[in-house]
């Protein structure tokens, strides 16, 4: 065999090794998109038909990272893998507390019910409905509370709670939406933080984290509580008012 057809046969074995490459990467693709599936806390389709991944038709700078897409009809788009693997850390790092010593606050209607039933299941301390100011910084104060972490479930409805919990120096967790901004936010989980169902499941998925970093919970095992334990309530009246 001549150098020059040498050449030309490892010329056309490269041709063939790029041309066999393309169909092996989707498969590699695949498998990945597969393990990321098995990891999530929920199915996906539970996650997605809770709607934890339906943003608002606004968006911040600061929630630009979350975003998966734009929908036709102008609503933003959570990644739901991004809100699962933020649930994770929040948990680890606030299972690391005294019980009593988490704080949780909710003023908006649909996010009192999963507080109370999440404070209620990891021993932490419910702030719902309004925010009384002083709360947390007037040591004055005959109903103040001294949490060294707290939890918002919005933080602009939940702003007087980040405020204080900001001057005094206790970290904040907020679930945060497509128009929420960080401003005085320690960490964000990312999520639809004004649905109902959304809201139950998200408190649900962090409480029973929770339990389980805790050694409360067996991994493989499921808590006696359900989502629908943390659902608001609400009467047609009280929607109506919404």
């Amino acid at each position: 065999m001549t150098e020059d057809e040498i050449k030309q046969d490892e010329m056309q074995s490269e041709e063939n090794k790029e041309q066999e490459s393309p169909q092996e990467e989707p498969r590699q693709e695949a498998q990945v998109v597969t393990t990321n599936e098995e990891e999530l806390l929920l199915p996906r389709d539970t996650l997605l038909s809770a709607g934890i991944h339906i943003g608002t038709r606004m968006k911040t700078r600061d929630m630009e990272p979350f975003i998966y897409r734009v929908r036709p009809d102008g609503l933003f788009v959570l990644d739901v893998k991004k809100t699962d693997d933020r649930i994770r850390v929040a948990a680890k790092f606030l299972a690391r507390y005294e019980h009593a010593k988490v704080a949780a606050a909710a003023s908006r209607l649909y996010a009192q019910e999963p507080v109370k039933k999440f404070c209620q299941v990891t021993g932490s301390t419910p702030l719902v409905g309004r925010f009384v100011p002083g709360l947390l910084s007037n040591p004055l104060s005959p109903r103040r509370v001294d949490p060294e972490v707290i939890v918002v479930s919005d933080p602009r409805a939940d702003a007087q709670a980040v405020k204080e919990a900001g001057n005094v120096g206790i970290p904040i967790v907020a679930l945060c939406s497509t128009d929420n901004e960080f401003v005085g936010v320690d960490f964000v989980i990312p999520t639809n933080n004004k649905g109902r169902r959304a809201l139950a499941v998200i408190f649900w998925l962090l409480a029973r984290q929770i339990l389980r970093e805790r050694g409360e919970l067996a991994a493989d095992r499921e808590p006696p509580f359900t989502i629908e334990d943390f659902e608001a309530k609400v009467t047609k009246e009280e929607e109506e008012e919404l």
